[in-house]
């Protein structure tokens, strides 16, 4: 259960969350209705039906907010909606208005709805009590957001703010390729995006590139920024840090996956647990170099 993307979010250290698996026991996932497009809920990030909506290890909670999407074809809908149409003008000997049209597709798909394919879906979050944070793994902001409502609708309240940074993210990224030092721990990895940044200003996009080159050197003489930049942390942690603070392709290299090879657990459970906690760890060692690097805004 490993991350790809991490859209995070601040909240108040002294906020109490111990009745969060109580709470959010109380809006499960419930099957799709014959009417509904999509249902939304929490479901046991580990175990089927009965378990926990939570699971934790320390100061680390997972949880996960399940979907069921009912799948109506584009195609499919304008294809027999065009029938319908045809229908009604050789009935009618005329074509049916804006508002008519309308409710022909309407009535359309509350037919077809009870016959649609269902598809599940899910979202994970990781809450780090120590530091106040919520890691959604999306690199979509609305999706991140959707989550942490899902999250305040069951608890009543969630003080949980987008995450935000005292200095430019653009600022201190650029200035790392360009010679600056890295905190200890991080290392440029081979992939950035560099801005100009006037509104309609050249973009450049760098992959399996030298980024200390004077290809590179040559964008920031000429004025560009880097909005996206590529890391490592201790060859354990990969990532490409946005100037939006979402980080994105998160994965665990093999100095931090080299302690599962040494686990002996035949019990799939057993073996999520073991990936969490590997996660939470990776996770929170990265939270802490990035908050001094980007001096990163508590919540009140």
């Amino acid at each position: 259960m490993f991350f790809r993307n991490l859209t995070l979010f601040r909240f108040p250290t002294a906020l109490d969350l111990s009745e969060l698996d109580a709470r959010l026991a109380e809006f499960p996932l419930k099957p799709v209705g014959p009417l509904e497009m999509s249902s939304r809920g929490f479901v046991s990030p580990i175990a089927r039906d009965g378990e926990a909506m939570t699971h934790r290890i320390e100061d680390a909670i997972w949880l996960t907010v399940g979907g069921e999407e009912k799948i109506l074809p584009g195609p499919v809908v304008n294809e027999l909606l065009a029938r319908r149409i045809e229908e009604f003008e050789d009935k009618q000997g005329r074509k049916p208005g804006g508002k008519l049209r309308k409710q022909m597709k309407d009535d359309l798909l509350q037919e077809l709805m009870p016959r649609a394919f269902v598809k599940p879906v899910r979202s994970d979050a990781l809450i780090d009590l120590e530091h106040g944070v919520v890691a959604v793994n999306s690199s979509s902001r609305k999706s991140a957001e959707n989550l942490v409502s899902e999250i305040r609708t069951a608890l009543g309240s969630f003080p949980a703010l987008p995450l935000n940074a005292e200095v430019s993210p653009r600022a201190v990224m650029t200035g790392w390729i360009a010679g600056e030092p890295l905190p200890d721990g991080l290392t440029l990895g081979e992939e950035c995006e560099l801005k100009d940044p006037s509104d309609q200003g050249a973009i450049v996009r760098c992959q399996r590139q030298d980024l200390q080159c004077e290809e590179i050197t040559r964008h920031l003489d000429a004025g560009k920024q880097v909005t996206k930049l590529a890391l490592n942390l201790d060859d354990h942690v990969s990532f490409v840090l946005g100037e939006d603070l979402i980080i994105r392709k998160f994965k665990l290299l093999d100095g931090a996956l080299d302690s599962l090879e040494h686990t002996e657990n035949d019990d799939m459970r057993a073996e999520l647990d073991a990936r969490f906690a590997l996660m939470r760890g990776e996770f929170k060692r990265l939270f802490t170099v990035l908050e001094g690097a980007l001096k990163l805004s508590k919540a009140e």
